[in-house]
């Protein structure tokens, strides 16, 4: 997917912009140096908490590794708009790269936003050995279709067609379909700079 391919390389571009080494992205940011370069080389796309930390490390917003455009006014978004090559997938452990999300971006040519909306497709995921994620900033997460489970802290929620949520992300937190089933939800990240 092409986006894959571009979040490394803005991430890359940015740093070596501002003269920033990777070890010093690393330290600000709370990641290995290991990590940041395997973002960098489109080796490992982690979830959405390591690509904010570094967001943050670089003073930018997270929309900018993922197509900013200087569009001020509304943005409209087509159902037709949203295919594969506009999507992008994130792993949620780096080790065996495992991908059960696919995100389609809403928003990506809005200049200025502090909100990242999405339409997630959720695929079905084996087992139970869920890595948790948090990072800063509030989720709102709209069912739209198959059910949900979203652990979140210590506390597990089952979601319906129909159903939401709205989080503070800090707490640690992983969604997902119920076991073996898929999903279709809208979600809305924000993300304080």
């Amino acid at each position: 997917m092409s986006n894959n391919r571009n979040i490394g390389s803005k991430i890359k571009s940015l740093r070596e912009s501002k003269n920033l080494s990777l070890e010093e992205i690393a330290q600000s940011s709370g990641l290995t140096t290991e990590q940041v370069s395997s973002i960098e080389n489109d080796e490992n796309l982690p979830s959405l908490g390591p690509l904010i930390k570094i967001a943050r490390a670089l003073g930018v917003r997270l929309g900018t590794f993922m197509d900013d455009y200087d569009e001020l006014g509304p943005v409209v978004c087509r159902a037709t708009e949203y295919d594969e090559d506009k999507s992008i997938s994130f792993s949620n452990d780096a080790v065996d790269a495992r991908k059960h999300m696919v995100y389609h971006p809403l928003a990506q040519q809005k200049a200025g936003r502090h909100m990242e909306p999405f339409v997630i497709d959720i695929n079905p995921e084996e087992g139970s050995n869920f890595k948790l994620s948090a990072h800063e900033g509030e989720e709102f997460i709209y069912v739209m279709q198959g059910e949900l489970e979203i652990i979140y802290g210590k506390e597990t929620y089952a979601l319906k067609e129909g159903d939401s949520i709205f989080y503070d992300s800090i707490v640690s937190h992983h969604v997902h379909g119920l076991p073996g089933k898929s999903a279709k939800i809208l979600a809305v990240i924000y993300i304080p700079l």
